[in-house]
């Protein structure tokens, strides 16, 4: 019997290996069916909000679609083209579109870009009230698009604006301007852009504090000793800002630019709330709106939207790859 007991322990021993293995092969099977039914919902609903509506998308770009086709009313002859492509590429008003949509975008970039910076560095150190002011500068930001619009089209109002009825008392305009509806206007025999400018100050007043945030939780990592050997050394602030704090921030300006870029390209609510695309300001956004709504084109619609697409693919594409670099620093 000892003998026997002996000889039947090591064979027990040799199967609990492969049992282990069992139990541990169960066990990642069910994790990885509990974590596929965690990620299920979230894939649903990117496919059917997402991924659905631009399969639709590209489909449509390529047939003669009207909105009268779609429903009982439609006539049934839908034939696949390219004819919307061509028709958008060649129209007049594509081109003067894309560079407005252009002009706005780099604008509002740059601007947004310099203003969060400048207001970074200006509530970098500690004053009275320095917390009060952090926080109204974060006001434009997260006040709701309709409630600023509706703020500057006061302020602009040719009747009773505040900024025509300073610029007759002080600046001596002899009519007041409309700010909102004006293509163009002589300034010292300069002509001047007055409506895109509007937009783009609006656009910069919006998201500025959002380069605020970006840039300010960068400077927050700048060590404080590079700082005080440049100062020790004598170095002027000018000097420090562009040997010392510049270099520190080449990344998140360069990432906050591309990506600012990107956002201010495909902006459709802020000029159309604003302008509706008046006085020169139609951006690509407010064409392909204007060709769904107005001409009811939806083929020459969704030709115009992946056209924009794939403009904004080349600075994605750019935008992966810095953030991608940022990250292996």
């Amino acid at each position: 019997m000892t003998l026997q007991a002996s000889k039947q322990e090591p064979g027990r021993t040799a199967q609990a290996p492969g049992k282990e293995r069992k139990h541990r092969s169960g066990m990642a099977r069910r994790e990885d069916l509990t974590g596929r039914a965690l990620v299920t919902p979230t894939v649903l609903v990117v496919a059917l909000v997402v991924l659905l509506p631009f399969l639709a998308s590209v489909v449509f770009a390529f047939l003669d679609l009207d909105v009268i086709d779609i429903g009982p009313l439609g006539t049934g002859s839908i034939e696949f083209t390219l004819a919307n492509f061509t028709a958008a590429v060649t129209s007049s008003g594509f081109w003067s579109a894309l560079w407005t949509t252009l002009i706005y975008a780099a604008a509002t970039t740059i601007g947004s870009v310099v203003v969060g910076l400048a207001v970074s560095l200006a509530l970098r150190k500690p004053f009275r009230g320095r917390g009060i002011i952090r926080g109204l500068v974060l006001v434009p930001y997260v006040l709701p698009v309709v409630a600023a619009v509706m703020i500057w089209q006061q302020l602009l109002n040719t009747q009773y604006g505040v900024v025509n009825a300073l610029g007759e008392q002080f600046f001596g305009w002899t009519e007041p301007i409309s700010f909102l509806s004006t293509t163009s206007q002589d300034l010292a025999g300069i002509p001047v852009p007055v409506t895109l400018i509007v937009v783009v100050l609006f656009e910069i007043w919006k998201s500025a504090p959002l380069a605020y945030l970006f840039i300010t939780a960068r400077l927050l990592a700048v060590p404080r000793d590079t700082e005080e050997a440049a100062l020790i050394d004598g170095a002027a602030p000018s000097q420090q800002l562009r040997y010392v704090l510049l270099p520190q921030l080449y990344g998140v300006l360069a990432l906050l630019g591309v990506l600012r870029f990107i956002w201010s390209f495909q902006n459709f609510n802020d000029i159309y709330l604003l302008t509706g695309g008046a006085g020169g300001t139609q951006v690509l956004a407010v064409r392909v709106y204007e060709e769904l709504t107005t001409q009811g084109d939806i083929g020459s619609a969704s030709a115009l939207g992946l056209i924009m697409m794939v403009v904004l693919s080349v600075f994605l594409l750019i935008y992966v790859r810095m953030s991608r670099k940022e990250v292996s620093q």
